[in-house]
């Protein structure tokens, strides 16, 4: 792709170079080719970037106090306000898209099936009667798509993937190897007389809209009577999970070993770090920051009222990062105290 029609879709401003110049991926500066883009954030990592064998150096405006002269070949220099995002979507634009392979012989399609143009199902894959699989969707080996599941445009369901009947996923979805979509809630109703449980009705809907990413072995509950939904941009790492019924606001972050408990929402923008455990019913505000290990309890709420944006939060109960750090100095301090009179307090040795 010539250097022009990258500034042309993602703005940006060529300073030096030729905008006829021929891109065809990005790197690091240490890796770079004479046809690849880098990025620099900074003087030290412009430095470095300007100092490779990249074909473009996309970079923010006064980065640099003056660039190198040409060399050969002429380097291009883009500024940006963000070239890191900058740098991100285009290697979206740069990435070739995945050529369609067909079914496979080994591949098992039920009856009633759709498929539009471009669509590939892989080796021993499996797709359920009355399935939908839209245009340029890639099925890999060994998933399982149920029945009445329906997938939109160009998704790519990796291997392994099970994804339980009536899901349904949209545009862009990224489901990556061994995560399960829709399996049944973990709800059951308990007989005080007995002891027994019996599980209460999982018969929901799980949808996924467009443009979310679900890591590898991740899994997500349906609802039990209602429907689970993870809303458009938001992005799971791996081994996270989701429970019944909650609702997953837009772009937001679910970082590895999170478990969310069933009927609780995530708010548009917020971001669970590592680790991060929420009680069934409890709700997550738009834009929160919650800290790796950090615990919300059943049926709380937690929102940014009254914190200045960006603060995070963290512990169990979350609460902001700062007065953790107080209270846990205020501990040490109390600790220190009382072990200085237990030694006060000893007699000499025998």
């Amino acid at each position: 792709m010539k250097l022009e029609k990258l500034i042309e879709t993602l703005g940006g401003k060529l300073v030096q170079g030729s905008p006829q110049a021929e891109i065809d991926g990005v790197s690091s500066s240490l890796f770079a080719s004479p046809s690849e883009l880098v990025f620099a954030e900074n003087a030290e990592s412009a430095a470095k970037a300007l100092n490779s064998f990249a074909a473009a150096v996309v970079l923010p405006s006064g980065c640099v106090q003056e660039y190198p002269p040409d060399r050969c070949p002429n380097p291009c220099i883009v500024e940006a306000d963000h070239p890191r995002l900058w740098f991100a979507l285009a290697a979206k634009l740069l990435k070739p898209l995945v050529a369609s392979s067909g079914i496979h012989p080994t591949a098992a399609v039920g009856a009633h099936v759709e498929m539009d143009a471009g669509v590939s199902v892989g080796p021993n894959a499996v797709v359920g009667d009355f399935a939908r699989l839209s245009e340029g969707t890639h099925v890999e080996a060994g998933a399982v798509i149920g029945k009445h599941v329906r997938i939109g445009k160009f998704s790519r369901i990796y291997p392994r993937v099970v994804i339980y009947p009536g899901t349904q996923i949209g545009d862009r979805v990224v489901v990556h190897a061994g995560a399960v979509l829709g399996a049944d809630g973990f709800g059951y109703v308990r007989d005080p007389a007995s002891g027994a449980y019996t599980q209460f009705p999982q018969q929901g809907t799980l949808v996924i809209e467009d443009d979310v990413e679900i890591g590898a072995n991740s899994t997500i509950d349906r609802g039990a009577l209602g429907e689970t939904r993870i809303c458009r941009g938001t992005k799971i790492d791996n081994l996270v999970h989701v429970g019944h019924n909650c609702d997953i606001g837009e772009d937001v972050i679910l970082v590895a070993l999170t478990g969310i408990s069933g009927s609780s929402t995530v708010g548009k923008g917020a971001i669970l770090a590592g680790q991060v455990g929420i009680g069934d019913h409890a709700h997550v505000g738009p834009g929160v920051i919650l800290g790796g290990q950090s615990g919300v309890f059943n049926g709380k709420t937690v929102t940014n009222e009254g914190l200045r944006p960006g603060t995070v939060l963290y512990g169990t109960p979350a609460r902001p990062l700062k007065q953790v750090l107080r209270e846990q100095a205020v501990l040490a301090r109390l600790a220190k105290k009382a072990a200085g009179r237990d030694q006060g307090t000893k007699g000499p040795r025998d």
